[in-house]
């Protein structure tokens, strides 16, 4: 590592840890970590009672002792007060020779600390599978893993919006296979459950009017035991009840809609769409459609227990797949008039 300072930002902490060590693995290389590191957590205290923070400005503006450099991390430093923040930023304006900082923050890039850093590691991943495969094969080639596309896509497919499992498995994979060349078929028994998916992937795809899509994507959240039946249902009452609000109410841009629904103006945006292209009957036959499917998943109807293989509960899925399917065509019949 070249930089002075170093900022590991996202806000996921596992993701931000996980590659925090990476960062501190290098600024080492082979030197002693009994020498040449000291690593603090704002979070702690010393056996006095006090920040930690003191003694990491000592060790940031001490010499390094039996090394050629010192290595000084900070985790947790969104937590650091102003008085810390402005003597940190202090020190990074005028490092010291042979020191090396490695800040890590779990939060927005927006921080000081952040935009005074030589160097900023950011770990967020955008939305959407492209981001995602593109973000294994990133931390594939972290770790020297060589994956084809065809695994890239298989562990981004798995993982989906849980891309904080994806370091683990490639320190896994890196501890098997070395640097072999990898497919899908290798990666598939250390994939683990499905990881969640974000409820906007199932939005989007009602909106298109894609019913296929919204099958595929309810199906995944049903698989990801991260969401039962019963959530999906929350969620979609949730999304066509603010149409409702909308529908009629005299809305006439994207803030005022965000305002009324005490959200923010991008998603705000969409629904105010939505509402326009939908219209109020269409809309109230949405509602009619998920209060009817709540009734079902709470005892209305029943398909049968757990499949024995997925252990996925017959009941929720079928009642989850036709009621996605039929609010898309509803969307697909708004278009058409």
């Amino acid at each position: 590592m070249s930089a002075a300072t170093t900022v590991v930002v996202g806000t996921d902490a596992t993701m931000v840890y996980d590659t925090l060590h990476n960062v501190i693995t290098s600024a080492l290389g082979d030197l002693d970590p009994s020498f040449a590191l000291q690593d603090f957590t704002v979070k702690d205290v010393t056996t006095t009672g006090e920040s930690v923070m003191s003694a990491a400005l000592e060790a940031l503006n001490t010499p390094p002792f039996l090394v050629s450099r010192r290595v000084v991390v900070i985790r947790d430093a969104q937590g650091l007060l102003a008085d810390e923040v402005t003597a940190l930023l202090a020190w990074m304006a005028s490092p010291a020779p042979d020191v090396v900082l490695a800040l890590a923050v779990v939060g927005a890039k927006s921080h000081k600390l952040v935009k005074a850093a030589q160097d900023v590691v950011e770990v967020n991943v955008g939305s959407g599978s492209r981001n995602h495969v593109a973000f294994v094969n990133d931390k594939m080639k972290e770790y020297r893993v060589v994956i084809d596309a065809g695994a890239a896509s298989r562990i981004s497919e798995q993982v989906g919006d849980d891309v904080a499992r994806v370091d683990s498995l490639a320190r896994l994979l890196a501890s098997i296979y070395g640097s072999a060349p990898l497919n899908a078929n290798h990666v598939e028994p250390y994939l683990g459950d499905a990881g969640g998916v974000p409820e906007w992937d199932l939005t989007d795809a009602l909106e298109s009017g894609n019913a296929t899509t919204a099958i595929t994507v309810a199906r995944r959240m049903l698989d990801s035991k991260g969401r039962a039946g019963v959530q999906i249902i929350f969620m979609l009452q949730r999304y066509y009840l603010r149409m409702a609000r909308l529908e009629g109410a005299d809305v006439a841009s994207p803030e005022e809609a965000a305002q009324l629904l005490g959200m923010n103006a991008f998603g705000a945006k969409k629904l105010l769409s939505m509402a326009s292209r939908m219209g109020a009957e269409r809309i109230g036959d949405a509602i009619h459609l998920i209060a009817n499917a709540d009734v079902d998943l709470k005892g209305g109807v029943s398909y049968g227990g757990k499949d024995l293989n997925t252990d996925q509960d017959l009941t929720d899925l079928t009642v989850i797949e036709v009621l996605v399917a039929r609010l898309a065509r509803l969307t697909m019949s708004a278009r058409r008039s």
